[in-house]
């Protein structure tokens, strides 16, 4: 578990699948990175309660499972979000789970001529968006998930990813 110095507002439980081969652990973030990355999320959108999350680095195996198992797609995927189910009733910050599959993070980093660690902090901020309820199901939504995104990503130096390829 990381627990963000400047808070206990935020606590980030994050694994490494131990299928994952070493090589694509050579690009990943930090943990201070990744608490930076959702850090730097919260603040954009003003979200001011403490939360919990699990962040769970997949191999491409483990990612193509869980998309087939919960999205009924039967391939790897960047980044899958699954949001808490805790009932309302329950006193609890958690908000979710994360899954980044690092093989297709690599992969599309190399195909859209991207930089790696770039790529790594757009779908943490990608995957915590949607654990908040945001999405990008229809173009009005979509624009408003992008906007927050680069939003985002600008305040840690990153140019925008919607642009680049």
């Amino acid at each position: 578990m990381t627990t963000d110095p400047t808070s206990k507002s935020l606590n980030v439980y994050i694994e490494i699948a131990e299928d994952v081969p070493a090589e694509l652990s050579k690009g990943m973030p930090s943990e201070m990175d990744f608490v930076s990355y959702i850090r730097t999320t919260l603040s954009f959108i003003h979200y001011l309660k403490p939360i919990e999350l699990g962040l769970r680095v997949v191999s491409y195996e483990e990612s193509k499972a869980l998309n087939f198992q919960y999205r009924r797609k039967d391939k790897a995927t960047n980044v899958l979000s699954f949001p808490s189910d805790t009932p309302d009733y329950v006193d609890s910050n958690y908000i979710g789970d994360l899954a980044i599959c690092a093989q297709v993070l690599q992969d599309e980093a190399t195909e859209q001529n991207k930089d790696i660690s770039h790529h790594w902090a757009h779908l943490c901020v990608h995957g915590v968006l949607h654990l908040l309820g945001y999405d990008h199901i229809n173009d009005q939504d979509a624009d408003e998930m992008e906007s927050i995104e680069t939003g985002v990503l600008a305040k840690l130096g990153i140019d925008d990813p919607y642009t680049l390829s």
